[in-house]
């Protein structure tokens, strides 16, 4: 049998988003924080089952102002990036 298709390397496992509880006032942050990670990976759909939030979820939308203005500090131009598409401005 010829070995062309068959994918040699190792899987990557599943990334992980150490959340808090959904009760705790730090979730919300927490979930933006985690779907911004997501997407850089690529890892969005991921994120979104984790978190319980989709892509551009109004109810996340001060929590990403909050990154946003971190990563405009910070000087992250790829955070920014995400969290202005996360806030539908790019």
């Amino acid at each position: 049998m010829s070995r062309a298709f068959v994918k040699e390397d190792p899987e990557e496992p599943p990334a992980r988003y150490d959340l808090p509880p959904r009760d705790d006032p730090a979730f919300p942050e927490a979930a933006a924080w985690a779907l911004l990670e997501g997407a850089n990976r690529g890892d969005s759909l991921g994120a979104e089952a984790a978190t319980g939030h989709r892509w551009g979820d109004p109810a996340l939308h001060p929590s990403v102002e909050r990154i946003l203005a971190h990563a405009r500090q910070k000087g992250d131009d790829r955070l920014e990036e995400l969290a202005e598409r996360f806030l539908g401005r790019a």
